[in-house]
């Protein structure tokens, strides 16, 4: 069975990571199916793109525009039921003979069969333990003073007749195949059986879980693009085994067990090096994915006016506007409108649809941005984008909540905060008390210009 790794980016995913993602699996799965290629790029694994979040409307658009399906949704890197069990179970019927169950145990070299009704629903599990439990109940006829060796050899004849549905095991562990294996673990060790069942919602058999299965088990197979930070990655990172990494961001605290591919460029996007990996590998791009990369290499490098855009993301968005057909800029401003109307958009999209924690010492902090073409239509929410940072301050216990909406056209961020004001005005060496915000010009890159200064400076 082919392997599955799943390649995403971070939380609160924005239009770079949904489509550097979608790109690389593209890329990485053609390169799976050459003959010669780097250890990295080994046969046998198929690259699924998904997600952390809810899905940015420029993303859906570019994506659906290209005939791509949106990445697969996921909530978790733990090791789920579904990584380990065995799929598709051999069954019977409830009225299957015993010699019948039996043949099938032997002919297929396992422990458990699965006993269904007339509709397919699962209903227990016949196993050689139920077998053997019923012969040893055949030698109580041993305890009779008139026994006979005739009296044991009718009852063990009688039992190859019994249906199965008189000796099955009814007190079986059930569990949902995306149960998290840890959790579904301790309810298997404390069942009387030796094996657990998977069912899908109609209360059918899918997969059997052993005790063998779960002694066994591996970690799942992920690659990070656009992050390489534990608090912006997937819950249970930690148990993953991470094959790759593709960012553009600092090194961070997501570590390895072994040597991994770790491709990190001091560039504007993480599209922009993915393109590049395109073609050092001589694989060509065709036009749907090179629609899907610009889109990133725009929204990403804010038009290529950011200070985080470099002569290579310049030169990438030429290339693949080249193959497009396209002008790089209008169809980046094209990209940019997709989102809508910034009077309309939900608070907590317009607040934290792209947010990122970043830990120091002890303290939590949150960066929110948000870019736009209207910034009055922004600060005319103030109220309602206040109310909702207080909310996050006060659910998440941050030390402080800072929202920069930054104005692509005038090429600078008005500045909002909530919670502990006085560790970010120093900082910056503003006066930031609340009302209004504060506009900062030429300030347009989270990553560059206000996450390594709070990082850097905050204690």
């Amino acid at each position: 069975m082919t392997e599955k790794v799943l390649v995403f980016g971070h939380r609160n995913p924005d239009n770079d990571c949904i489509s550097s993602a979608v790109a690389y699996c593209y890329l990485k799965n053609k390169l799976s199916g050459r003959k010669e290629r780097y250890h990295f790029d080994e046969a046998g694994f198929e690259y699924i793109p998904a997600r952390l979040g809810d899905m940015p409307a420029e993303s859906e658009w570019v994506l659906k525009k290209n005939g791509f399906e949106a990445p697969v949704l996921i909530s978790h890197v733990y090791p789920r039921v579904c990584d380990v069990m065995t799929e598709d179970p051999i069954s019977v019927r409830l009225d299957t003979t015993m010699l019948e169950a039996g043949r099938l145990l032997r002919k297929h070299n396992i422990r458990s069969l699965v006993v269904e009704d007339e509709e397919g629903k699962f209903r227990g599990l016949i196993s050689t333990r139920n077998i053997a439990e019923r012969y040893v109940a055949a030698t109580d006829e041993v305890d009779d003073d008139d026994y006979t060796d005739g009296d044991v050899a009718k009852s063990l004849e009688a039992s190859l007749t019994q249906k199965v549905s008189e000796l099955m095991s009814t007190d079986v562990y059930c569990m949902d195949k995306e149960a998290v294996l840890k959790d579904a673990i301790v309810e298997l060790m404390a069942s009387p059986l030796r094996e657990g069942v998977a069912l899908d919602d109609e209360g059918r058999a899918i997969g059997i879980v052993t005790r063998s299965d779960i002694a066994t088990y591996g970690r799942r197979r992920v690659i990070l693009v656009d992050h390489n930070e534990t608090l912006q990655s997937a819950p249970g990172i930690e148990t993953a085994q991470i094959m790759e990494i593709v960012d553009h961001h600092r090194i961070a605290d997501v570590t390895t067990t072994e040597p991994i591919k770790f491709l990190g460029l001091p560039i504007g996007s993480t599209a922009s090096i993915i393109s590049l990996e395109f073609e050092k590998h001589r694989v060509s791009i065709p036009p749907r994915i090179a629609e899907v990369l610009l889109s990133a290499i725009m929204t990403d490098t804010l038009l290529l006016k950011s200070p985080t855009t470099t002569h290579a993301d310049r030169e990438q968005a030429e290339y693949l506007a080249d193959i497009v057909g396209v002008d790089p800029l209008e169809f980046g401003r094209e990209v940019f409108n997709v989102r809508g109307n910034d009077e309309d958009l939900p608070i907590d999209k317009l607040v934290a649809g792209d947010s990122k924690e970043y830990m120091l010492e002890t303290d939590v902090i949150l960066v929110c941005a948000h870019e736009t073409v209207n910034l009055q239509a922004v600060k005319d929410r103030e109220d309602e984008i206040r109310d909702y940072m207080d909310l996050l301050l006060q659910t998440k216990k941050y030390k402080f909540v800072l929202l920069m909406v930054t104005d692509i056209i005038n090429e600078g961020s008005q500045f909002y905060c909530e919670g502990d004001r006085k560790a970010m005005n120093r900082v910056f060496d503003i006066q930031c008390k609340g009302e209004g915000g504060t506009w900062m010009p030429g300030i347009v890159s989270r990553k560059k210009q206000v996450a390594p200064k709070l990082l850097s400076y905050i204690k």
